[in-house]
C-alpha cells in the first residue's frame, strides 16, 4: 500500500514550518487514490489533500491523512480557429504549465507567471493576479467524490468561482479531490498589461514586438523583486486577499485617506489592496525572532527560519486587529490554515 506513518512535513509546505502527520500518501495516478480510500481505516481518517504546499499553513502537527496529488500530464483534447483545449493533470507545477503554454504560443495564463503551486490547486482558489483570474480559461474539471469514490465533472458553473473563491472552498469543501483539469487557452493573444507595473517594465525592456513571453518575463520580474523564493525564505505569497468594500466606504476611506488606491468592481464595490493598508499600520519589514513582514511586500509574512506555525498565525492576527481598529476593514486569509 502506497501509505507511510509519521512523516515530515517540512518539505511540503512552503512556509518551512517543521510539522508532522500520522499518516502520508504520494499519488501519481488516479488508480493508486482509488485503491487507498477503499480502506475502511483510512476512508474514516481526517483527510488533508496538497498539492505544491504553497497555500497551507500547519498550526501543529496534523492528526490524519495527507493526500499529496503528484498526478502529471498535458494533453491537448482538441482545437479550433481560436482556442487550444488540454487536459492537465492535478500534480503539475502551475507555472511550468505557463512556460508550456508560452513555449506553444498559447495565450491567456502569461499574467499568472510564477504563481507557486499545482494546477490542481488553481480551481479551488481561483488563482489571480495582474488583472488575470483562472476562471476565465477554465473549461471543465474530473474530481473523485471522497464518499463514493464517484468521479464527477465540474463545468466552470458548477465550481461557483468568486474572487479567490470557488465551491470548492464552500459547500464542497473537504469532499473531492481534484484530478484533473481543462483549459481553454487562446490562439490569439489579447494582452492584459494595464495592471501593476507590467506596462513600465515592457517599456524599459525597448521591445520592437510584444508577445505573450514578453508579458511573462515582466510578470516574473514583477513577482521576483516583490516575493522571497520559498527556498530561502519560508512563505506562502499574498496571506491575505485584497479587501472588496462597498463603494460608500471606500469613498469615506478616500476621504480620510487620498492616496488610497482604489479599484472598481461596479457601482456597488471597490477593491482595496491589503499590502498598502498593512503598510500604512506599520507593518512592512517588521520582524520578532524568526517571523516577520517581508520588507518588499506587506502581504508576504514570512519564516526566517524555525518559526512555528503558531507564531506566523499570531502574528497575522494581529496584523488583522491593527488593520481593523485603523481602517474599519476586516482582512480575509488567502492562506488555508491547518490547526
Amino acid at each position: 500500500m502506497h501509505l507511510q506513518e509519521n512523516i515530515s512535513l517540512r518539505s511540503l509546505n512552503t512556509f518551512g514550518i517543521a510539522t508532522n502527520t500520522k499518516y502520508y500518501s504520494l499519488i501519481r495516478n488516479q488508480a493508486i487514490l482509488e485503491e487507498l480510500l477503499s480502506h475502511k481505516a483510512l476512508h474514516v481518517l481526517p483527510k488533508l489533500i496538497i498539492g505544491g504546499g504553497s497555500n497551507i499553513l500547519f498550526i501543529k502537527d496534523f492528526e490524519g491523512w495527507v493526500i499529496h496529488m503528484d498526478i502529471k500530464g498535458i494533453e491537448k483534447l482538441k482545437e479550433n480557429n481560436d482556442h487550444i483545449w488540454l487536459q492537465v493533470g492535478a500534480g503539475v507545477v502551475w507555472h511550468d504549465l505557463v512556460l508550456y503554454c508560452i513555449q506553444k504560443d498559447y495565450a491567456g495564463i502569461e499574467n499568472l507567471s510564477l504563481i507557486p503551486g499545482t494546477v490542481g490547486a488553481a480551481p479551488i482558489q481561483n488563482i489571480g493576479a495582474y488583472g488575470v483570474e483562472f476562471s476565465e480559461v477554465f473549461e471543465s474539471l474530473e474530481a473523485l467524490e471522497i464518499s463514493t469514490g464517484l468521479i464527477k465533472k465540474f463545468n466552470k458553473v458548477d465550481c461557483a468561482f468568486g474572487y479567490r473563491d470557488s465551491i470548492f472552498k464552500n459547500s464542497l469543501q473537504g469532499q473531492y479531490i481534484i484530478l484533473q483539469v481543462t483549459v481553454r487557452l487562446n490562439k490569439q493573444s489579447t494582452f492584459r498589461i494595464g495592471y501593476g507595473a507590467i506596462q513600465e517594465i515592457l517599456t524599459a525592456m525597448q521591445l520592437k514586438t510584444l508577445s505573450i513571453k514578453a508579458v511573462s518575463d515582466a510578470v516574473i520580474s514583477i513577482r521576483q523583486q516583490k516575493l522571497p523564493n520559498p527556498a530561502y525564505i519560508g512563505n506562502a505569497g499574498s496571506f491575505f486577499k485584497n479587501p472588496i468594500i462597498e463603494q460608500f466606504q471606500a469613498d469615506r476611506l478616500k476621504s480620510m485617506y487620498p492616496h488610497l488606491p482604489t479599484h472598481s468592481l461596479s457601482n456597488s464595490h471597490v477593491k482595496i489592496p491589503a499590502a498598502w493598508l498593512i503598510e500604512q499600520c506599520g507593518w512592512k519589514g517588521y520582524r520578532l525572532g524568526a517571523v516577520g513582514v517581508h520588507p518588499h511586500q506587506p502581504l508576504v509574512i514570512v519564516n526566517y527560519g524555525g518559526a512555528t506555525g503558531r507564531e506566523v498565525y499570531e502574528l497575522a492576527q494581529t496584523i488583522q486587529v491593527s488593520v481593523a481598529n485603523k481602517f474599519d476593514v476586516i482582512l480575509e486569509p488567502e492562506v488555508n490554515i491547518v490547526q
